[in-house]
Parts: structure tokens; sequence; C-alpha cells
């Protein structure tokens, strides 16, 4: 009688060891689980017309993960009193987010006003370049004025910058932001060529995905060469999220292997990057309809 109590007991001990935690489903996803968010736009606050920004900063907040503020932050001049309109909104996540500097952050001498803002999260002030690790991807952010520090020609300081850092950085899987296009079909700005050898460094890297801003819309494109050829084997696949609150603007002609496009909703890209693969959804503002969603695997 006493060996079959002690061997029953010893079955319901094993029982609840070997048993997972019912009770607390949300302990959070086992360790081997190495995704990572990246969440985010460009064009965001303006002190004139705050409502676009707020709606887009109510995303963030229920939205976890690294938070990319993908350039013209605070309009109209990147001013200290600007950033104030932009801390309002988009400064409730301020601690999670990396941003990278547009055209107007450097109606600002220097764009001091955007660097004092985010202090060392904005990297070095005198180039507002910098990258860094998120799970397992590597993340780069640049700056698309060009013209401030130093050009982006080949051969000019970012450049080289760039591409010792992916030499330096030699991950499975690679994206950069930054704020003006190489690609883009919006109609107050289109393709920037300024940029084009960065994304040549890239490309020639293998780099993934480009996540942009600078037209006020959302667009998506088919992984592309830097001369715009179709690339589905190794192209860059580029995002345009000019959509933080600013205001919408309208498309002229689609370019070459854009795939999708809006301008009638404010949100944001969310990027979950996974070990070899990512998946982009756009999440609008409450509201709005607009949404897009998809996967691909890195090269």
């Amino acid at each position: 009688m006493k060996s079959t109590l002690t061997a029953m007991i010893l079955l319901v001990g094993l029982f609840f060891v070997s048993t997972p935690d019912r009770a607390n489903p949300s302990s959070g996803p086992p360790a081997s689980d190495q995704s990572a968010i990246l969440v985010g736009a460009g064009d965001i606050a303006d002190c004139k017309d705050l409502s676009g920004a707020e709606a887009t900063a109510k995303l963030l907040v229920q939205i976890p993960g690294t938070v990319m503020a993908v350039g013209d932050l605070a309009y109209p001049d990147g001013s200290k009193e600007n950033f104030t309109c932009y801390d309002k909104t988009w400064g409730r996540v301020k601690s999670r987010t990396r941003p990278a500097p547009g055209n107007h952050e450097f109606h600002a001498a220097g764009a001091t006003p955007y660097f004092d803002y985010f202090g060392a999260a904005a990297g070095d002030p005198k180039t507002g370049y910098y990258s860094y690790e998120l799970g397992t991807w590597h993340i780069i952010v640049l700056n698309s004025e060009c013209q401030d520090v130093g050009g982006c020609e080949a051969g000019s300081p970012q450049e080289k910058w760039l591409r010792a850092d992916l030499v330096a950085h030699p991950a499975a899987c690679t994206l950069a932001y930054w704020h003006k296009p190489l690609f883009s079909s919006g109609s107050a700005h289109g393709n920037d060529l300024t940029v084009k050898p960065l994304f040549q460094a890239l490309y020639e890297a293998n780099a993934d995905v480009v996540v942009t801003g600078h037209d006020h819309d959302y667009e998506r494109f088919a992984p592309q060469t830097p001369d715009g050829t179709a690339d589905p084997a190794r192209g860059i696949r580029e995002f345009v999220v000019g959509t933080g609150g600013k205001n919408h603007r309208p498309f002229v002609s689609p370019k070459p292997n854009s795939e999708l496009r809006d301008a009638t909703a404010f949100g944001v890209l969310k990027l979950t990057l996974k070990p070899n693969a990512y998946d982009w959804q756009f999440i609008p503002e409450a509201g709005k309809n607009f949404t897009d969603s998809g996967s691909d695997a890195c090269h």
C-alpha cells in the first residue's frame, strides 16, 4: 500500500514539474525567438496642426519595439520650439526612438535642435549617421542631407563610412533608413539621385530593406537594383513612409517596380525582423482603412 501511494505521489510531482505554466500564458516567447520590431514613419509633427502626429503617436504607444523617426520630424524649421511640438506627440516614445535627420531639421543651423533633443540616440552630431543591432539584424541610419555631411557620392566620407560599416557587420539581414528616397512616385519630390551611391553600397553588400520618407505618402517597391531594374533575387525593397502626420500629397505616374501606393492615411510601418526573414505591415490611423502587409526572406 505504501509503495503504491509513494508511486502516485511521484507521478503527480512529475506532472507538475513537466507541465508548462498554463496559468501564465503571457510569460513571453521562448528564448529561441529572436524576432524584433522596428516601427515608424517620417514627416511627422507640424506645430500648426498636430492632429496627424497625434494620431500616429497613439499607434506607437500600442506597438512595442524600436521606433524609427525617418526625418522631417518637427515642422516647419526643426527649431527648438518645433521640437516642443514633436515632443507633445512622438515624444511619448522618445526613450526607444532612433531617429534620422531630414531636410527640415537642417533649416536650423547644423540641425542643432535635433541633435540636442535626441542626444546620443541620434549619433555623432557632426555626421548624423550611425548603426546598431536589432535582434539578428544590422540597422544602418544615414543622413540624406548630403551637402551638410560632405556629400553622398562615391568616396565621400559617408559613403566610405557606410562601406566600412557593412564590412564590419556582415549580418545575414541588413536594413537602412534615411529621409530622401532614391525611388518615389510622389508628386512633390520623386526620385532623389543624390543618395544613389549609398543605395549602391547597400546593394553590393546584399542589404535587404530601405525605409525613407520625404514624399508625404506611403509607397512600397519590389526589390530592385540601384538603377531601378527589378531584381527579385538580391534587389533591395524600398518603402516610402512619409505618413507620420504632416499632410498628404498626391502621386504622379507610378515609377517602375512600384507595387502599392496610398496618400489618404497617416500611419506607421511595422517591420517584424526575424532571423533570415521579415514581415511588413502598414498600420493606419484610427478611422482609416488602407493597410498593407507581406513577408519576404533575406538574401
